[in-house]
């Protein structure tokens, strides 16, 4: 049995109140304890007055809108942010950093599944678009982190099209590609309309930074369902050569760099770059980068550290960029 009792008040004070029955046994007799949930709907994703009470879902129909495409779409420009840190508590701070996006990262980061959902959580109290590095191009790791909220993937050492293919099949339901359905999490966050628009929706990108993948960047770009390749510099260099590093100004790595947007623009698709500076990301975005990283949480955790012991230190009497809050 289940009751619903909808309650007509004020919009501003409009409850529904959700009676759920829970039954115990005690004493071989069966007895049914009513619990009263009492829910906002201004906190309801689907308030509309003309909402159908009763349906299967208590929440919107829509899917939820990946900001970060829509960007692309238009011709914009993304600053995201990396998480390498395994905590809510640092990812919903960089939620609220004022990214456009941010990508978890399951590779280098020392992040595991479990942490991943917490963060994918705490990203969701911002309109921040949550995405993840995974940790290789592996199906099962990659349908995962999509089911739990993931609205796009970046996958490394992608080296030719075959692997492409593979990469963006697991990210895509038949038949478009080979994802078993079964969206756990995403389906609170995305809407009862995942499982029809997730196809259309969730980004897909290539990481760039083999000698194998720049070789085979023609096809790999040529792969139907792939939204964009994202550059990683320092296996980039390693692999023409070079040391690891990033910011690349000159060198078989800086030439391989200037390579991979041209090519990704004449496709019409999204190149993505990390990056060390602030102002080489910045230089990438005028040579026609449309998703820019720099560094990540860590190094700025590092780094404001570094900075706030040098300047006590010192004696610094500095009060500019900080923040007012002691905590």
């Amino acid at each position: 049995m289940f009751l619903k009792e909808v309650v007509r008040l004020p919009d501003e004070l409009a409850l529904e109140r959700l009676l759920v029955p829970q039954a115990q046994l005690r004493d071989d007799h069966r007895r049914l304890r009513l619990k009263v949930l009492i829910i906002p709907t201004s906190h309801r994703k689907d308030s509309r007055p003309d909402s159908q009470p009763g349906t299967a879902r208590g929440y919107s129909e829509a899917m939820r809108e990946n900001s970060l495409k829509a960007l692309f779409t238009r011709g914009g420009v993304a600053v995201n942010g990396w998480l390498a840190i395994p905590s809510p508590i640092s990812a919903e701070a960089m939620a609220h950093a004022g990214f456009d996006s941010l990508t978890i990262d399951l590779q280098h980061g020392a992040v595991g599944f479990e942490a991943a959902v917490t963060m994918l959580q705490a990203i969701s109290t911002t309109d921040v678009v949550p995405m993840c590095r995974v940790p290789w191009n592996e199906p099962s790791a990659i349908m995962r982190l999509l089911d739990a909220g993931s609205y796009g993937v970046i996958c490394p050492m992608i080296n030719n099209r075959e692997e492409a293919e593979a990469l963006v099949g697991a990210c895509r339901y038949p038949p478009a590609g080979h994802r078993s359905f079964g969206p756990n999490r995403v389906r609170f966050y995305a809407g009862a309309d995942y499982g029809l628009e997730a196809n259309e929706v969730v980004l897909v990108f290539a990481m760039i930074e083999t000698r194998a993948g720049l070789e085979n960047l023609e096809s790999i770009l040529d792969t139907p369902g792939l939204n964009g390749v994202y550059v990683g510099p320092s296996d980039l260099s390693l692999a023409l050569g070079g040391p690891p590093g990033g910011d690349w100004e000159e060198g078989p790595a800086a030439e391989a760099i200037e390579v991979v947007v041209e090519a990704t623009r004449q496709r019409g698709l999204v190149p993505g770059i990390h990056n060390a500076s602030p102002g080489y990301a910045l230089r990438m975005i005028e040579k026609g980068f449309q998703l820019v990283t720099v560094q990540n949480d860590l190094a700025y955790l590092g780094e404001q550290a570094r900075r706030v012991t040098a300047a006590v230190r010192g004696g610094s009497q500095g009060r500019g960029g900080g923040s007012s809050d002691p905590y």
